[in-house]
């Protein structure tokens, strides 16, 4: 592996432009194609094999109206009037005649007509019902709808308030979080090097990978479902890992331009060491988030594979376009003589890293127990997760589909907000609203507030009973009673003759919920497993990768416990902007597990390859683990605190799918670089000395020799004009 990727870097340093033309053509290629075609996210979230599922299957094809976009306009009297008095029900009506006619409308409620009218008559809800999906709806539309809430406001002093799934929680996310965590991410880069040329190059090659990244994901969605979080969440990584692996390749080249070693020289081996650290821990970080597509569930499948794929790019950018950049570059990177980076970079420098890690490993036994205990602590409050969907009830107080979600609760109760639908289908010439009758008298269940009338659809075979919940769509009641419910369906079907399915979008929320509850664990063990076999076969240990996991363990235990503060008990939420505590996101522990998995390992990766390259040359175990951290902790702790930078940005966006995500993956990243790979991992180390590179000679002889330190790199000798001293390098021998 170091022999190939030697050859490579040579080659990138050598032809230059031939490489960095490539890539402007690919660019070009990837940004014309957006600017002719666009892009077409999906936010559908399907879930194949379930009851909820199947039922929207059969209702988009009986009746469409009741699986297309919803909208509600609320209406509150003032205090001491109603809205059946004639000033506000005049004003009521008009304003959902207009809402009737509004773009992509197919129809509006009348409140007064369908009764939906508050038991102290001063709430009147009407809902605006589109035959279409989210995803092809206008944002014009719904502007038109809040237009005529904000007349309803002026002319009749009414309080009117827009609500339903016309409001997404989700899209590509940029502001000013951002650009911000890009901005701390300069001044490491600047503090690290102390070079504006050399803080640039990362930023460059990663903001080059991620262009092309994000715009070949965008281009993709107009020939394949691309769920709208997936370019945040693919934004959000990509742009973290092209800067660490650009940063880790370009520490080592100056490092041995410090000691003397010719540009090309070093750029090829740079290219063979820090490199092989790079496409090993991208391919780790890459097998964690195709993982996520054992779950079976497509858009979160999706969501792995675009992050997946700016992953594979940034180490394609690290590995091929930063060789080249470094061609071009040629000495001006070299260090000058005396300074910060050139002191450092001498054989046995007296570094902050190398202080640290003689300290860790003074008491390694202690320095083991005092950070798993500290973690066990920090992660307690993840024993209580609870799980659930972002709804309108989780968007900002201030926002008008907040405001309608919290009146429809207060006038016609929670329940209100997540509505069931119990589909009943029968055989062609049965009556399903006669069999649907028969269901609806046997939904007795304890949590159900009303059942409506059954609703018949056009094809004769279908009618829709609804089921309003006691509580809200999150709430833990009303999960269980979506299972009471399923649980008695079989005998209402079998004694009306019919299909019967509980469905409907709360339902779907329930069902998603417990689909990724129950794949958390197979997920986990899937990705450990793939991960420890890699470990093994980069480090040749059995150690190295059991230690790896356990850490991995402890970061997401810590990552986890500080979602569940700040998410759903609401620990410094005002701090963070977030608008309301409550269960965490489903999808957040498993997308955590992915991401944080993969990160985790390349910290792993980057510190232990260093370690393990000064045990091979020396053989002595606990120098080894003092020389390899004092080498790389430089490295890591720019690497962490850009990643953290970055991560900590995105918990400003008001995508709420996304806040806790990057929440646990800055706490996580905190947690896993500075406690477990720079403190707990020296300590281990040096408490299992040689026995931490011991392999079994069965395991010995048949896994091959990846050599990613590049021991197989042929040792040659250079003069160092800089510091006058003889310089030992590689060659492929």
């Amino acid at each position: 592996m170091s022999v190939l990727l030697h050859a490579l870097g040579r080659t990138a340093f050598r032809r230059r432009w031939r490489f960095i033309t490539c890539w402007v053509l690919l660019a070009a290629l990837v940004g014309g194609g957006f600017a002719v075609i666009g892009t077409r996210l999906d936010s559908e979230a399907t879930l194949p094999g379930t009851e909820s599922q199947d039922g929207i299957d059969l209702l988009e094809r009986a009746m469409p109206s009741a699986t297309g976009v919803t909208a509600q306009l609320v209406f509150v009297a003032p205090e001491g009037a109603t809205v059946t008095d004639p000033p506000y029900r005049d004003a009521i009506e008009q304003a959902v005649r207009e809402a009737g006619a509004a773009p992509q409308v197919e129809r509006a409620v009348d409140p007064f007509e369908a009764g939906n009218i508050s038991a102290d008559e001063r709430t009147a809800l009407a809902p605006v019902l589109y035959p279409i999906k989210r995803d092809d709806l206008a944002d014009s539309s719904v502007t038109a709808l809040e237009d005529i809430a904000e007349r309803a406001r002026e002319s009749a002093g009414l309080r009117a308030e827009v609500g339903g799934s016309v409001y997404s929680t989700a899209g590509v996310s940029a502001g000013i979080g951002e650009v911000i965590g890009l901005g701390v991410a300069i001044i490491v880069l600047l503090t690290t090097f102390g070079s504006i040329l050399a803080a640039g190059l990362p930023l460059l090659t990663a903001l080059a990978g991620l262009v092309i990244g994000l715009l070949g994901l965008l281009l993709a969605s107009n020939v394949t479902a691309v769920s709208s979080t997936a370019p945040s969440l693919a934004l959000m990584i990509g742009l973290a890992v092209g800067i660490d692996y650009a940063l880790l390749i370009l520490s080592r080249h100056r490092a041995q331009l410090a000691a003397g070693m010719p540009a090309e020289e070093s750029a090829a081996r740079a290219t063979a060491t820090a490199g092989g650290a790079v496409v090993f821990a991208g391919l780790t970080v890459i097998i964690a988030l195709a993982g996520l597509s054992v779950v079976g569930i497509p858009f979160l499948t999706v969501m792995g594979l675009a992050a997946a794929w700016t992953v594979l790019l940034a180490v394609a950018v690290a590995i091929t376009l930063l060789p080249a950049l470094l061609g071009l570059a040629g000495d001006r990177l070299r260090p000058k003589p005396g300074s910060r980076a050139a002191r450092t970079a001498a054989p046995g420098a007296d570094t902050a890293g190398r202080r640290w890690a003689a300290l860790v490993t003074r008491r390694p036994l202690i320095t083991t127990l005092a950070v798993t205990l500290g973690l066990l602590v920090v992660a307690i409050p993840a024993l209580r997760l609870e799980l659930g969907m972002p709804d309108n009830g989780t968007a900002a107080p201030d926002t008008t589909q907040r405001k309608a979600y919290d009146l429809i609760s207060d006038a016609f109760g929670p329940g209100n907000n997540g509505r069931l639908l119990v589909l009943v289908r029968t055989e062609a010439g049965d009556d399903p609203v006669t069999a649907a009758e028969q269901v609806a008298a046997g939904l007795d269940q304890p949590g159900i507030l009303a059942v409506g009338d059954p609703e018949p659809a056009t094809d004769g075979r279908t009618a829709v009973i609804t089921v309003v919940p006691e509580d809200g769509p999150r709430d833990e009641s009303t999960q269980q009673l979506v299972r009471d419910i399923r649980s008695v369906t079989p005998a209402l079907a079998a004694e009306a003759d019919a299909q019967v399915l509980v469905t409907g979008s709360t339902a779907a929320a329930i069902d998603l919920s417990d689909r990724l509850g129950d794949s958390l664990l197979p997920f986990a063990a899937v990705v450990l497993g793939l991960a420890l076999v890699l470990l093994l076969l980069v480090f040749r240990s059995v150690v190295v990768p059991v230690k790896a996991t356990v850490g991995f363990l402890l970061s997401m235990g810590a990552a986890l416990g500080t979602v569940v503060a700040v998410f759903q008990w609401g620990w410094l939420a005002d701090l963070l902007g977030v608008p309301t505590s409550g269960p965490v996101f489903s999808f957040t522990p498993i997308v955590l597990v992915g991401v944080l998995f993969g990160l985790a390992m390349d910290y792993e990766v980057f510190l232990v390859s260093r370690i393990r390259e000064e045990y091979t040359r020396t053989g002595r175990p606990r120098e080894a683990v003092i020389d390899g951290t004092g080498h790389g902790a430089r490295v890591v702790t720019a690497a962490a605190l850009i990643m953290f930078s970055v991560f900590a940005g995105f918990v400003t966006v008001e995508d709420v799918s996304i806040k806790p995500i990057a929440l646990g993956l800055a706490a996580g990243i905190l947690a896993d670089a500075f406690l477990v790979r720079m403190t707990l991992v020296p300590a281990v180390l040096a408490l299992t000395g040689r026995g931490a590179w011991w392999l079994p000679r069965a395991l010995d002889r048949v896994l091959p020799d990846l050599d990613i330190e590049g021991a197989n790199l042929r040792p040659t000798e250079v003069h160092s004009e800089h510091e006058g001293t003889l310089v030992t390098t590689s060659t492929p021998g």
